[in-house]
């Protein structure tokens, strides 16, 4: 799944839908994982998911990131 984050945001949540990247606003920083730890928390909020099965696997330190997440991807 692709996502595009907005770090520092001022409130956290999906954003919406462009093509086939899904928006995600973020309040952390983008310092030290801390905006990676709050993605992976909101999209587990958001899809009622564990937060062990969602994992960032490319884009650690950029806004354009793409994300596994078992069970939706096949996994």
């Amino acid at each position: 799944m692709n996502v595009r984050v907005q770090p520092r945001s001022s409130r956290k949540g999906i954003g919406g839908v462009v093509g086939e990247t899904i928006k995600v606003n973020l309040t952390a920083p983008p310092v030290d994982g801390a905006a990676n730890e709050q993605l992976i928390e909101v999209l587990s909020e958001e899809l009622g998911i564990a937060r062990s099965s969602i994992r960032v696997v490319r884009g650690l330190t950029s806004r354009q990131k793409v994300v596994v997440i078992k069970g939706l991807d096949g996994i």
